[in-house]
């Protein structure tokens, strides 16, 4: 697959559009489940998908290939869905509910669970989802860069053009807030 998109990318650079065209079909759904994510909401992350192929098209030839193209895009993505929520002004603030419980969370099983499992999950998933919702975009983003794209502290450094330690600090601040959150009562 590697090979596949340094073949694409390469003929890309060169102004061949379908190959472009086939590297957007390549992230496209990776790309949009991080934007959902980051973002919340999936006109939000449908808007800074666009903006991020529009600008990866223009800045292909910038593309160094020191990262992976596929890295590179990731970058592009997130940064544009940060824009797209700076642009509405709500960096800072509270993110909106997901509408459909399995955007951020999607769990499959083998046999089906009994209804207090049911429930519980659903409850968990609830609390999760709205504690989500309440921490900083980029207490957010570091999150589920780490937890739900299985990204190096590194990579999230440079998605979020932060340093390593300012990217561990949103992580731990995302995960505690969690922890408390989930803790049982009494």
């Amino acid at each position: 697959m590697l090979d596949d998109q340094a073949r694409w990318v390469a003929k890309a650079k060169t102004g061949d559009t379908l190959a472009f065209r086939r590297l957007v079909e390549m992230n496209t759904s990776a790309l949009f489940r991080t934007c959902v994510r980051v973002t919340g909401d999936k006109a939000i992350a449908e808007d800074a998908m666009q903006e991020a192929f529009f600008n990866a098209f223009r800045h292909l030839r910038d593309f160094d290939e020191r990262a992976q193209f596929s890295t590179w895009l990731h970058r592009i993505a997130v940064n544009a869905a940060l824009e797209q929520m700076r642009r509405r002004h709500r960096v800072e603030e509270a993110l909106p509910e997901v509408e459909n419980e399995d955007t951020l969370f999607s769990v499959t099983t083998e046999s089906a669970p009994g209804p207090d499992r049911h429930a519980n999950s659903a409850q968990i998933r609830r609390d999760v989802e709205s504690q989500l919702s309440r921490m900083t975009v980029l207490e957010r983003s570091a999150f589920v860069l780490r937890h739900h794209e299985g990204q190096s502290l590194e990579d999230i450094s440079a998605l979020l053009s932060l340093n390593i330690s300012a990217c561990k600090q949103a992580i731990f601040r995302a995960v505690r807030k969690l922890r408390l959150a989930l803790e049982p009562p009494g």
